[in-house]
């Protein structure tokens, strides 16, 4: 008799795979150890099963791997938790273990689980508990979400608050928009307030003073008048009034010059005038510039129009601004977090989730284990298929019944599809799964593939069904256009007495993330048994 603790080993055909169960009958959820050692050279790669590909019974722990040297040589084991929640016999399917460039197989196993006995006389029983809805949880992205709406967010205010908000005028911006006239007026007001004359800096002040009406004669009158000369200013004001484009007086002028020409000599000449005379010049600045001002022509419509034309411009001028060093700081700081992730993650990575590229989106999304047609085919995919609505021939109908499901399609960047086929009336004939594959291939010409390049090999599943896989290259048609771009392939084809079970993938040869994404879909495919 048999205890918990014996181990039943087998063999695989050449001796350096062996695998184990400590029990061969268990209690509804009680775990057992599978256990698979490997023996082989200390260069070798081995890749043990992960996933839930011990079906019917679930993994529920896989242990880490024990490494032990023996002269030149590995001796890997690896254990793996197992359950089951149902009673009945079950078999443990053959387990795929890859070594070096080899695959092998070991033998599947076969597990009692029994019922627990439960004594009702000293434990009541009890009435099933009703269905209880549990609600479904949403995930993190709302906190990823919210975390890019609030760093734009205080981007935006910080862009708002130093570019766009309306600051109030400074002291020298609300002087600088009165007009000439007042500004002239203000300027002497502050002139007055000012201490020169207090501490006889005689200098200061009549440059202040003569900067005054030379800024308001450059502005209103001649436009060279702050970098002029005295005797030229003077002979451009005579001139002006000697061609009668301003009314100015004789006085008007006289007095102008003697002003200028004695602010010369106290600043070139170090002359000292009496404050009273200082202060009698600052008058008559005072009421030169009302009568200049008295003299000046109304401003024409077009002029007015020029003015609004060109307040117009330096507005215009002042929003184009903002607008460049607005996207200048977006564009830095978007570049700044691009190039901050790049570092750690790699600028592949970044580029592909900020651009969104398909293909790592289906890498990284939440994939799906179901079945598919009958008898099923197991299979993990990124997406759910769908089932294909069929406009097949009614000779091809007669002959067979054909369901199909599948994702994409042959123009686009990944496609996938399962295909059940039962034939009718097979008789005593052999289905020949060669050419069942070709008339696959044929389907990739009708969709406009060509140069379609192939290779065969023996495929098995991890639960043991033995297939013929066909892959290679072939050119894909673009979309709406007259090229091609290069393209991979990989046909799976199984035959079970009148059923013949095909799942076909396609894909670009430039995209990066397929290979992954096929490799995986490969790895999960199973074909489970027609159940009688």
């Amino acid at each position: 008799m048999l205890s918990c603790a014996f181990l039943l080993f087998t063999i695989t055909f050449n001796a350096q795979v062996l695998s184990s169960i400590d029990s061969t009958s268990i209690k509804i959820g009680e775990q057992i150890t599978y256990r698979i050692q490997v023996e082989t050279d200390t260069t070798n790669l081995v890749v043990f099963p992960e996933g839930q590909t011990f079906s019917p019974l679930e993994m529920i722990e896989s242990y880490a791997v024990d490494t032990l040297k023996k002269n030149k040589k590995f001796s890997l084991i690896k254990k793996y938790g197992l359950t089951q929640f149902d009673s009945g016999a079950y078999t443990i399917p053959r387990q795929k273990i890859v070594i070096g460039d080899k695959t092998f197989l070991t033998d599947s196993l076969k597990v009692e689980v029994n019922n627990v006995v439960v004594d009702t006389t000293k434990q009541g029983l009890y009435g099933i508990k009703p269905i209880i809805e549990v609600k479904k949880r949403g995930g993190n992205w709302w906190k990823y979400l919210l975390a890019t709406l609030l760093i734009i967010g205080i981007v935006a205010v910080i862009l708002w608050w130093f570019i766009w908000r309306k600051k109030p005028l400074t002291e020298e911006e609300q002087i600088a928009l009165l007009p000439p006239y007042d500004r002239a007026k203000l300027a002497l007001k502050n002139l007055d307030e000012s201490h020169y004359l207090e501490h006889e800096e005689l200098k200061s002040y009549y440059s202040e003073l003569t900067l005054i009406i030379r800024k308001y004669l450059d502005e209103k009158v001649y436009d060279h008048s702050l970098e002029s000369t005295t005797d030229e200013l003077i002979s451009r004001l005579r001139l002006l009034k000697e061609g009668n484009q301003i009314d100015l007086s004789k006085e008007t002028i006289k007095n102008i010059e003697s002003i200028l020409k004695r602010a010369d000599l106290v600043k070139f000449a170090k002359s000292a005038p009496d404050i009273a005379l200082a202060e009698l010049d600052r008058n008559t600045v005072d009421a030169e510039i009302d009568h200049v001002r008295e003299v000046l022509p109304e401003p024409t419509e077009e002029e007015k129009l020029l003015d609004e034309e060109y307040r117009a411009a330096l507005e215009r001028k002042k929003q184009r601004k903002k607008i460049i060093i607005t996207v200048a700081i977006s564009v830095f700081l978007l570049m700044a977090t691009i190039g901050g992730f790049s570092i750690k993650y790699g600028f592949g990575y970044v580029k592909d989730t900020i651009i969104g590229h398909d293909s790592i989106e289906l890498l990284e999304g939440e994939w799906v284990t179901s079945d598919y047609g009958f008898p099923p085919i197991s299979i993990s995919t990124p997406k759910v298929l769908k089932r294909l609505e069929l406009d097949l021939p009614e000779e091809l109908l007669k002959q067979a019944d054909i369901t199909m499901f599948g994702y994409g399609s042959l123009i686009e960047k990944f496609n996938i599809v399962a295909a059940t086929s039962r034939i009718k009336n097979l008789g005593e004939g052999k289905i020949d799964i060669q050419q069942a594959i070709d008339g696959n291939l044929k389907t990739f010409e009708a969709a406009g593939a060509q140069n379609i390049i192939t290779k065969n090999e023996k495929f098995v599943t991890p639960n043991g069904a033995e297939g013929l896989k066909v892959y290679g290259t072939l050119d894909m048609a673009i979309p709406n256009s007259d090229k091609f771009e290069s393209g991979s392939y990989v046909i799976l084809g199984f035959t079970a007495e009148n059923v013949i079970q095909q799942i076909s993938i396609t894909w670009r040869e430039d995209d990066t993330y397929a290979d992954q994404i096929v490799e995986r879909i490969l790895n999960s495919v199973e074909l489970k048994k027609e159940e009688s």
